[in-house]
């Protein structure tokens, strides 16, 4: 909203509240509390709490800013703009901010906490900062059994428990800031374990980062006393799954689930005596043994997990892990349900032990893993390295060209998001899946009905046409074309859509999108650019 107030001052009276700003703040900017220096930055002078939330429009109520951290400030409100830059400075490198980096920030995660249990009295102190014994009463859960206290735990004894759940701090984070800002309670008390004598956080990150930014020191939480973990990681994976309590998303859920997986892999050798190195037994072996148990799933997320988890794998970097992103051009919940499910055959369990032909490298499940590390590296490469630029990122392309404010977008980035549209991508990565059956059908290469196809090893061969697909797919003069952006381009389409469009090279509605049809042996020709 406009201020009047700074509307009424001459260019002498702005440049003089600016000077006075300047030393109230200490020369630091109030968003991001970085060095000002007037005669070399461009500064703004805006409200700290917004006349359209009741702020004042007078002095008092002013803050100095950079112009550029004013202009992309992630919120209305000075005060919280200000905490959700910090926040952003913390997860810098990274996707997400853990509960764990913030505590790390804010001077918490050093110590470990002392205590001794006396029948059902929980006693302990926090000795690095004082020399006070503290006591609360243990309760029995009369369901699970399981053993808890509830204690005010200062942040230097609180640590993120990335066992039970790893989740990061995602978007959301600045609704429970604003909803804290105004003073209103915590609901719902965070959950954390003892593990030795470290308190970890398994549950709360969201509301306990409110706090921490906020300038909270001490968090109250309800601690289990030596709990059952398997169970906790269950019923935590169900709240977020099963029972929605929570938003978990498929690829926390995927992370989860290999937790679950290792673990089982332990259980499984202690059931059969068998030694911490052994891994003489197949994962057919293990879903026999935990019939009942979801062992499939754990299995076949433990290996999508270790997929989009590698720190090989490039194409990750163009994935928006939340979905709510509109800076990345393709959703986890894309990229499931097209590149995993497509490449990743979710019924196929492996009757070989876990260490077959592993020291050569030929376990099939280490060949499936690195061959599609290496496919998403080549869609990296080909489609987004250098060409997609998450500044720019994909709100509102089509529209930007239909109205002709679409300086910005280079060709390489409109290309790079109009392939990454869920429905596009589907269809053309079909198209390479048929390339490699097709492959191994020409070399006399037998594979199962419902093969798994890339646990067998890919020759050089291959990878140059797949490669070349790639290259000749971004080349088409379709993804170039501004005049589709108000019909083929608007909206979600189907998948039926683009399979006609591809296999005839006109769409259901009569469209023509390509001069011919796409033709898989005139796509995996070598292209100019080697």
């Amino acid at each position: 909203m406009h201020s009047k107030y700074l509307d009424s001052l001459s260019k002498d009276e702005y440049t003089n509240l600016t000077k006075k700003l300047y030393e109230i703040q200490n020369h630091k900017c109030f968003i991001c509390g970085k060095d000002i220096d007037l005669t070399l930055n461009n500064t703004n002078v805006d409200h700290i709490k917004p006349l359209a939330n009741g702020g004042n429009d007078n002095e008092t109520n002013f803050a100095l800013a950079h112009e550029h951290c004013n202009k992309s400030k992630l919120d209305a409100d000075l005060e919280i703009a200000r905490i959700l830059f910090k926040l952003e400075d913390i997860k810098k490198g990274k996707d997400k901010a853990s509960l764990q980096d913030v505590l790390e920030c804010y001077g918490g995660a050093k110590y470990d906490i002392k205590y001794k249990i006396e029948e059902d009295v929980f006693k302990y102190s926090f000795p690095e900062l004082d020399n006070n014994i503290y006591e609360t009463k243990i309760y029995t859960d009369k369901l699970s059994k399981e053993k808890f206290c509830f204690v005010e735990v200062p942040l230097e004894y609180l640590y993120h428990d990335f066992d039970i759940n790893p989740r990061g701090i995602n978007n959301g984070i600045s609704k429970l800031i604003k909803e804290f800002y105004k003073g209103n309670p915590q609901l719902h008390l965070s959950l954390a374990r003892l593990d030795g004598n470290t308190i970890k956080m398994f549950d709360g990150q969201h509301k306990t980062v409110a706090q921490i930014l906020l300038g909270t020191r001490k968090i109250v939480v309800r601690l289990f006393l030596n709990p059952d973990v398997d169970r906790l990681r269950a019923t935590n994976l169900n709240a977020g799954n099963t029972l929605k309590q929570v938003a978990f998303d498929k690829s926390i859920i995927r992370q989860l689930n290999s937790t679950i997986y290792n673990q089982k892999i332990s259980l499984y050798r202690q059931s059969k005596k068998l030694s911490e190195d052994d891994y003489s037994f197949s994962e057919q072996d293990m879903v026999r043994f935990f019939r009942g148990e979801n062992m499939k799933k754990y299995i076949i997320d433990s290996l999508k997990e270790s997929i989009t988890g590698s720190s090989e794998n490039k194409l990750m970097k163009y994935v928006d892990m939340e979905g709510r992103s509109k800076k990345l051009p393709i959703s986890y919940s894309a990229l499931d349900k097209t590149f995993l499910s497509i490449f990743i055959n979710s019924k196929n369990i492996l009757d070989k032990p876990l260490d077959f032909k592993r020291e050569e490298g030929e376990y099939p499940r280490d060949i499936e893993k690195e061959q599609l590390v290496k496919l998403m590296n080549i869609l990296a490469d080909e489609i987004y390295e250098n060409k997609f630029d998450p500044e720019i990122g994909v709100a509102q392309i089509e529209d930007k060209i239909i109205s002709q404010k679409d300086e910005d977008i280079t060709l390489p980035h409109l290309i790079a998001y109009r392939i990454s549209k869920e429905e596009i991508m589907h269809c053309w990565l079909l198209y390479i899946k048929a390339i490699i059956k097709n492959h191994f059908a020409w070399t006399g290469i037998m594979l199962e009905d419902d093969p798994s196809l890339f646990q067998t090893r890919f020759s050089d061969g291959l990878w140059n046409n797949i490669k070349n697909f790639v290259r000749n797919f971004v080349g088409l003069p379709l993804w170039q074309n501004k005049e589709l952006a108000s019909s083929v381009f608007s909206g979600k389409k189907s998948y039926d859509y683009w399979e006609t469009g591809f296999r005839t090279g006109t769409t259901p509605d009569g469209t023509a999108i390509l001069t011919k049809p796409i033709d898989i042996q005139e796509m995996i020709k070598s292209t100019s650019q080697e």
